[in-house]
């Protein structure tokens, strides 16, 4: 038999993974498994990693003793692996689609001794959907396994949640986000920019132009977020399956817009707990209560995106909030 397919970057050996190969390979894993990352990538390469431990093994002598096509989601598809996907740009799992993938794990394996589903975002699912979906934890079909993945896990009902077997994996374990040109210079222009708003304005043109740089800001964010988005998709999309629909792959590039500006916006998190940290070094104690504030801020900000408030209206909340703070420490 060939190799499985490697667990990603950095997380070949770590207790999650080595708890689940252990109980791969005893016959123990759990039927319902809730995957859990801040990085949505990451999950995919997870249950990819898993689905291929559970499939290709030793069958029936009359099925061959292995599979030797590609999992779904790497170029290719598995017969007994199912997937099922937010679609449309709602990015939703409807009852439609629910009650579709259901349908399929009723049927005995086509090849392999157990069937594989795969359900990316499964904090997507409507109403309808995740009671649906419950029914199925309460009495999973034989031989199967259900791989529930999501960067939210609390915002699935608490009632499937306490019916699958969690791991949750650590951030950064994925490829370096591909960030387009010009978001590193971002960065050290919003912090030039707090770096000014620190220092009392002495004139109502000093106000104004920090008003200004927070429009030019706001602009060459959407810039960035567009460039980011457009080399992620176009790697994505090498990636996926053929049999997708269209609602599927504008749900699968909305997610990967949703996912970069999140982390974009961590990023600036980032960007500006160094700006505090140095001014702090520097014996500036008053910019502790600023810093506290301006983060708190920047949640309340991240919290509005994930309601769908447009990134630039978001980070308009966040900049004209921190000019507040800023300005009157």
């Amino acid at each position: 038999m060939s190799a499985p397919l490697p667990w990603p970057a950095g997380l070949g050996g770590s207790p999650a993974t080595a708890v689940i190969d252990r109980a791969i390979e005893r016959g123990r894993l759990a039927h319902s498994i809730l995957l859990h990352a801040d990085d949505a990538g990451v999950l995919s390469e997870i249950a990819l990693a898993i689905a291929d431990r559970l499939l290709n093994t030793a069958g029936p002598a009359e099925l061959g003793d292995r599979w030797t096509g590609a999992l779904v989601g790497a170029g290719g598809s598995h017969p007994d692996c199912f997937v099922l996907r937010p679609a449309g740009k709602m990015r939703l799992i409807t009852a439609e689609a629910t009650r579709e993938l259901i349908s399929k794990l009723q049927v005995s394996a086509s090849v392999s001794l157990r069937k594989v589903a795969i359900i990316h975002e499964a904090d997507r699912m409507n109403t309808a959907a995740a009671n649906i979906f419950l029914k199925t934890l309460e009495e999973p079909p034989a031989n199967t396994t259900l791989l529930l993945l999501t960067t939210h896990p609390y915002a699935l009902l608490s009632t499937i949640r306490s019916r699958c077997l969690h791991f949750r994996f650590p951030a950064g374990t994925n490829d370096e986000m591909p960030v387009a040109e010009g978001w590193s210079q971002w960065l050290a222009d919003y912090q030039a920019w707090l770096a000014q708003a620190v220092v009392p304005a002495e004139s109502k043109r000093a106000v104004a132009d920090h008003v200004f740089t927070i429009y030019g800001l706001i602009a060459r964010f959407g810039l960035v977020l567009e460039r980011a988005t457009t080399v992620a998709w176009e790697k994505e999309k090498a990636a996926l399956p053929e049999d997708l629909d269209e609602a599927e792959q504008v749900a699968i590039e909305t997610g990967l817009a949703n996912g970069l500006r999140s982390r974009l916006f961590a990023d600036i998190e980032i960007a500006t707990r160094d700006f505090a940290r140095g001014k702090l070094l520097a014996g500036e104690s008053a910019m502790r209560y600023s810093l506290g504030a301006a983060v708190e801020e920047l949640e309340s900000s991240t919290r509005l995106l994930r309601l769908n408030l447009n990134e630039s209206a978001a980070l308009e909340n966040f900049l004209l909030g921190s000019l507040r703070i800023w300005a009157r420490r």
